[in-house]
């Protein structure tokens, strides 16, 4: 279950899904002749050889950095990497490629959030063991923290800077636990005034640079959003994309001269465009369109540059492109791989940016444009793994048991062969409404590497596939969506590479019900399931979600099921009340301090199972919540979970 996203909250924010058990007979296998010849080709196109085998901690070796600040001096830039095991702030020379940490955190991670706009002085934020109650700290000049949001039971998110830099907005549920209410911090004194009470459930998006507007979005359904604007000058708040029908509405951003509102909306199309609002005169028009979804845009601080990115599926491809003429801006050559998280430099003379590959976790780079140089500073593949032993993965499509064509990320391990079929795993991703993405997973990685075959399913109900795709499941949880996880393990079976008999499921939080739902309602299906934070019973999920989730309670209610009006078809829906139905082996893994999935939904299902006689393994960390934010627990972790499939999915290493 994912954080909530700008465009999708109420989906993406809690893996949420009901199934109406037994009442529909599922049909028949469809696995076509085309299919099967489409997947027989693509195995063709891979020749097996023997692959190196890597140890869980070299693959741990690898370390994870993310985000990018520049100083304002521009010669270093801010980011958050766990090489020492926990994710800690550091600082990276742009010059010479020599990093510093800022933060020595052994407990819990600290996120950079980005350097003040003057001085040296450093925003990062942390939450409790994985709790999500999330503060906002400064790291003072001398290197002393100061909590800038301190108190109990409340979640801060950092949201800009006003344009001078002498102030930036935070916004907190510290009033009320359902709502964000928005404050402006004086960068010197720390000192706070609110911009916006936030009394009727809507969430905060952003703020226009110069202060007065405030963009706020409304979630109806998981489909149907809206975007409204507050003047904090006049103090009134105007609704600016009335619509017709279904269609989703999200702030992307404002520009720099604070005179649009940059919008991304499906309305009248199949996939997100984005479009101007213009703050005077309230007109819009169309400004950017692809034939994929636009997932973001946003402008250098300058305003000289604006980056786009376009979720193609399942890689994300960038548009740099010059604001004066709208040209493309000139990039230096990369090898290959996916640029991500562009950020630039304060006179946009330099660009950060991330550069991530199937068989390469991100590193960060920093481009100088007026002397066209790129440099690398990071290197976070465990230097003990060749790249080469690792595996591309591919798109594939299968047709489901009602024609739809499912797209998914395939990893074949190098030794798959017709005379050397491999087990595989479906690999379900969390959300409802998320998506598997092409790019560096170390567990997918380390499971091909081990010789297990992996598919990164994008059931109906998926994002990136246009709105028909995302809203083919709605109404229908646990029936189209897991039926065509079956497919998925036909389609496995077509490919000629792996063993039918040898196919097991597994994911994350919506995943993880999906293993369980698989597990209890298909029993048959697979030979064994893995739930990482998955939900087992709907009807306490739905009670006990977090309170600052409110703003999307009922569309939540409309996607799932209300658990006072539809409490029998949450029952339904729920695997723990058909734990007796689950018949093969399961291992669950929980994090204590989870407030998405809380511990009781996987303590009572692993209770119920134990009672069928079935072989059921629990992992549950101390320290973590809804992921994995230590490298310790997450090589614990993946370590089991290879054990675990090999038990019952590589029986030859029994003898």
């Amino acid at each position: 279950m994912k954080k909530p996203s700008p465009m999708r909250a109420p989906r993406s924010a809690l893996a949420v899904l009901c199934l109406a058990l037994g009442a529909a007979a599922v049909p028949a296998t469809a696995a076509t002749t085309a299919t099967k010849a489409a997947a027989s080709a693509d195995a063709k196109a891979f020749q097996p050889r023997p692959a190196k085998r890597y140890t869980i901690e070299q693959f741990m070796a690898t370390t994870s950095v993310s985000g990018a600040s520049f100083s304002a001096d521009e010669k270093r830039i801010l980011f958050s990497s766990n090489e020492s095991g926990i994710f800690n702030v550091y600082s990276v020379s742009v010059d010479d490629g020599k990093s510093v940490a800022l933060t020595a955190s052994k407990t819990d991670s600290h996120f950079a959030v980005g350097y003040f706009r003057h001085d040296d002085r450093v925003l990062y934020t942390r939450d409790q063991g994985g709790n999500e109650q999330n503060h906002l700290y400064v790291r003072e000049l001398d290197g002393t923290e100061r909590d800038l949001t301190p108190g109990d039971k409340l979640k801060a998110q950092f949201l800009d800077w006003h344009d001078d830099g002498q102030s930036f907005y935070v916004s907190t549920n510290e009033r009320d636990a359902r709502y964000f209410d928005l404050y402006r911090y004086d960068a010197k004194t720390y000192a706070r005034t609110m911009v916006y009470r936030n009394e009727s459930g809507l969430a905060v998006a952003d703020v226009s640079g110069d202060g007065r507007w405030v963009a706020l979005e409304r979630t109806q359904t998981t489909a149907d959003t809206d975007v409204l604007l507050y003047d904090t000058q006049t103090q009134q708040t105007k609704h600016v994309t009335p619509h017709q029908g279904v269609a989703a509405y999200s702030a992307a951003t404002f520009d720099p001269a604070s005179t649009q509102l940059l919008m991304r909306s499906n309305d009248g199309t199949e996939f997100t465009r984005l479009i101007a609002y213009d703050l005077t005169s309230g007109q819009t028009r169309e400004v950017e369109k692809a034939d994929w979804d636009i997932a973001y845009s946003v402008f250098s601080r300058d305003g000289r540059y604006r980056v786009t990115g376009i979720n193609a599926d399942a890689t994300l491809t960038l548009r740099i492109v010059r604001t004066a003429d709208g040209q493309p801006a000139v990039l230096p050559r990369l090898p290959g791989g996916e640029v991500r998280g562009v950020s630039f430099s304060r006179t946009s003379a330099r660009m950060a940016f991330y550069l991530n590959g199937d068989r390469s976790p991100s590193n960060l780079y920093v481009y100088d444009f007026g002397t066209r140089q790129v440099r690398q500073l990071t290197r976070t593949l465990s230097p003990e793994i060749d790249p080469e032993e690792l595996v591309e993965g591919r798109i594939v499509r299968f047709k489901s048991f009602d024609g739809l064509s499912i797209p998914s990320v395939y990893y074949q391990p190098k030794e798959a062969s017709p005379t050397n079929k491999v087990p595989a795993v479906v690999f379900v991703h969390g959300g409802p409404g998320g998506q598997t993405m092409r790019g560096y997973s170390a567990l997918m990685q380390y499971l091909a590497n081990h010789g297990y075959a992996v598919l990164g399913i994008n059931n109906r109900g998926s994002s990136g596939y246009g709105k028909t795709f995302f809203t083919a499941d709605d109404g229908k949880h646990g029936r189209e969506p897991l039926w065509d996880c079956i497919e998925a393990k036909t389609y496995l079976a077509s490919t000629g590479v792996i063993d039918p008999e040898r196919i097991g499921i597994m994911g994350g939080s919506y995943g993880g019900y999906m293993t369980l739902a698989a597990m209890a309602f298909r029993p048959e299906a697979f030979k064994v399931g893995i739930d990482i934070f998955g939900v087992s019973n709907w009807l306490r999920t739905l009670e006990s979600i977090p309170p600052y989730w409110e703003s999307f309670r009922q569309a939540l209610y409309q996607e799932i099921g209300d658990p006072v009006k539809e409490r029998d078809r949450l029952i339904a829906s729920s695997p723990l009340f058909h734990a007796k139905e689950i018949r093969k082996p399961l291992l669950v893994i929980q994090g204590k301090n989870d407030p998405r999935v809380i511990k009781p939904e996987s303590d009572e299902i692993v209770d119920a199972v134990k009672k069928n006689g079935v072989p059921v393994e629990y992992l549950v960390f101390d320290d973590e919540g809804h992921g994995f934010s230590k490298k310790k627990n997450q090589m614990e972790a993946n370590r089991k979970m290879l054990a675990f499939l090999d038990q019952y999915l590589k029986p030859e290493l029994k003898k």
